[in-house]
């Protein structure tokens, strides 16, 4: 009886040579394959198929059946996929020159009067709250009722002091 795991250990120890050469001994034919694992794979495949047999003829007919009835691609598209669905939007990405605003995408908070304000920076503007805004300043004045610096209300001056 064959003991599948000591062949498998045997296997993982030879060479890819030998294991090309176990190949032609155990299939009858040669390989061209130079993988290691692949060829550990299915030359213990076929020395357990050997020593404990085959696929019944019923199971090899239902195979042969469910393969005639399959519509099998022997090969990859040569065409490019199609394009992106419509639903994907594609939008330009503007990056303001001032340094001390944050890449579009970063969130911005803030305590005010004990509720925390939370900013998204849009690439063309500014979230707050549903509404976009142009600037920080126009932000920071919908939150205190009173014109502010959107720098310095949101702490973003040079720096990141409050020194101005």
């Amino acid at each position: 009886m064959l003991n599948v795991g000591k062949e498998i250990a045997v296997l993982k120890h030879m060479t890819v040579a030998e294991l090309r050469a176990r190949y032609a001994e155990v299939f009858g034919e040669e390989t061209r394959s130079r993988h290691k694992d692949y060829l550990v794979k299915r030359i213990a495949w076929r020395l357990q198929s050997l020593a404990e047999g085959d696929l019944s003829e019923r199971a090899r007919a239902r195979a042969a059946e469910l393969g005639s009835d399959a519509d099998i691609r022997m090969s990859a598209p040569r065409t490019p996929a199609k394009a992106a669905p419509e639903r994907t939007r594609v939008a330009e990405i503007c990056i303001s020159s001032d340094k001390r605003l944050p890449m579009p995408g970063t969130v911005i908070t803030r305590e005010y009067k004990g509720q925390t304000v939370v900013v998204t920076v849009l690439p063309n503007g500014f979230e707050y709250e549903g509404e976009v805004y142009r600037s920080l300043s126009a932000v920071a004045t919908a939150v205190t009722g009173t014109h502010w610096n959107g720098y310095h209300f949101f702490n973003l001056l040079k720096g990141g002091n409050d020194d101005a």
